[in-house]
């Protein structure tokens, strides 16, 4: 197909918009005034309104005192030691996986005063004092955990006002939180490989998730992320570090791929399941998956042998399908009210997500028995917005909130890439602070855990993410590269979700466009978060410039 011109894309742009609203009106996809519920509240349905604004001025930001240590469990034996691989001695031998320094044409060559409320959202009246940074005595060591299907607005201290995440919280009281942080793609697999390899997915021709051989085939997709590529994990392994997957896997393994340990791992706990719970003849593995994972990270944790680690817990809740068990049910049976909507799919949601997060503070818990808590940097994430409720084999994981964002999973508007993002290492990473300026990616992982953890990158790997590690430690800056998304299949659900093929954020402005240069949006996401407002035709100077970068 012929590359239209900017004066193409105008003339698109102006039959489309002329500076008109978009379509889409705000709307509450689950009603208005409900909201989700704490599972020790004294009342038994939502307490308020719903709307952003309303949850901004309720929220209260990480109150109360940290929750006692929890009983260990007895430990599983699943997680063995992978045989080391082969590898090339000198990493800068290891071949590359895409070219073009740049973003532009990343996507379109791939085949067929909003911070005011964030800062009342997070701070509420209890604002934290920063600490100071200062110098580790060694290097640290490094946890990733990445939930699947969580939304932005799923944790307390991202202003869920029922559903509480004491743990996650507590991670965040000690370190800080991103309202401004990105996947690299709206499903799974994409997202994942970014975070890996510090690349666009698309160059590695990772459009949607890994499924059967036969329908990455008809999707042009490759079948599995390519282990030659540089990740994160050789990387820390090569520079001394010990590594782990725990959980979760999705690049392609699945499909018939290479061994999770071929990707630079000396550990391997219990890795891709395909979603085959009843397979395993346990119809709750799900439900106790995050019991289990935990359980492993810590094996390996305990194995470590004083060397610095590079651990990636990557949980499967609260992806579906979720069938608590019914003591994780419980807590949520009380409620009584029969005006909440969808109330079955939520009490299956928050119990899923209340275990996880209950988890999480066991895995904390065992850091800080182990004297390992204040040398190890800890991320949290998620792969991408929550679920679509209108999908009906992934209904009750549909109850997931996107914040006050438009969109879920599979969109690229904010609600389907804007997700969760928790950083601590304490004496490091400054404590209690709440960032709702900085732009963050999960293209950015790589080079910023590099350079924290005293790893080189080879210099023929062409990253398309930047360190960010001084925007960690507390300093404020804007972040030099934009941010790109592709999405060229259906996306369910409601009509305002269905979102253009193709995305960019660059500063305050967000595109979104067709690969034809068809449906052109553009956003002011300071002055417009929840992308209601087409501003394309006023400002074409700004969609040519970044429509050129697609």
């Amino acid at each position: 197909m012929k590359r239209q011109t900017s004066e193409d894309i105008m003339k698109n742009v102006q039959t489309q918009s002329q500076g008109r609203r978009s379509d889409f009106r705000v709307r509450r996809s689950h009603g208005e005034g409900e909201g989700p519920w704490s599972a020790d509240s004294a009342g038994d349905g939502p307490r308020g309104g719903g709307t952003a604004t309303a949850i901004a001025l309720r929220r209260k930001f990480l109150v109360g005192g940290v929750p006692p240590p929890r009983r260990a469990t007895r430990m599983h034996t699943r997680g063995v030691r992978a045989p080391r691989p082969q590898v090339a001695a000198d990493l800068n031998s290891m071949p590359m996986g895409g070219t073009a320094p740049t973003a532009r044409g990343v996507y379109a060559a791939a085949p067929t005063r909003f911070a005011a409320m964030m800062t009342a959202l997070m701070l509420g009246n209890c604002a934290l004092p920063l600490v100071s940074p200062a110098a580790p005595a060694t290097r640290p060591n490094v946890i990733f955990i990445l939930a699947d299907d969580l939304g932005w607005g799923d944790l307390s201290c991202y202003g869920n006002t029922f559903l509480r995440t004491p743990n996650l919280d507590r991670l965040a009281q000690g370190g800080a939180l991103f309202t401004q942080f990105y996947v690299a793609g709206s499903v799974c697999s994409p997202s994942r490989s970014a975070f890996m390899t510090s690349m666009y997915p698309a160059r590695n021709r990772i459009h949607g998730h890994y499924a059967t051989p036969e329908m990455n085939t008809a999707r042009g997709m490759s079948q599995w992320l390519d282990p030659k590529i540089p990740n994160v994990a050789a990387l820390l392994r090569a520079a001394g570090y010990t590594t782990a997957h725990v959980g979760k896997w999705h690049l392609g393994n699945g499909s018939g791929g290479p061994p999770i340990a071929d990707y630079g791992f000396d550990f391997v706990g219990t890795g891709e399941t395909g979603g085959a719970d009843v397979a395993r003849g346990d119809p709750y593995f799900r439900a106790r998956s995050s019991a289990l994972f935990v359980d492993e990270s810590l094996q390996f944790i305990r194995g470590a042998g004083g060397k610095p680690f590079y651990l990636q817990l990557w949980t499967l809740v609260p992806h579906a399908t979720l069938n608590p068990t019914p003591e994780q049910l419980e807590p949520f049976n009380r409620f009584s009210n029969p005006n909440i909507p969808h109330k079955s799919a939520r009490t299956i949601y928050y119990a899923s997500v209340a275990d996880l997060d209950r988890e999480i503070g066991r895995l904390l818990d065992g850091l800080g028995q182990l004297g390992l808590a204040d040398n190890t940097l800890i991320f949290f994430s998620s792969d991408n917005g929550p679920e679509e409720i209108f999908i009906t084999n992934a209904g009750h994981s549909g109850v997931g909130s996107p914040g006050p964002f438009r969109g879920r999973k599979r969109s690229l508007y904010e609600g389907g890439v804007r997700v969760p993002f928790l950083v601590r290492w304490p004496g490091r990473v400054p404590a209690g602070r709440v960032d709702d300026t900085s732009v963050l990616g999960g293209v950015d992982f790589l080079p910023t855990v590099a350079r924290l953890a005293g790893a080189t990158v080879p210099a023929s790997h062409r990253m398309d993410g930047e360190d960010v590690s001084d925007i960690l430690l507390g300093r404020a800056r804007p972040r030099t590269q934009p941010l790109l998304w592709e999405w060229r299949f259906n996306i369910a659900g409601h009509v305002s979700s269905r979102s253009p093929q193709l995305a960019i954020r660059d500063g305050d402005w967000k595109l979104l466009l067709n690969p034809d240069r068809s449906r052109v949006e553009l956003y002011d996401l300071p002055r417009d978060p929840m992308q209601v407002d087409n501003v394309a035709g006023q400002q074409p100077a700004v969609v040519a410039r970044l429509a050129e970068r697609v």
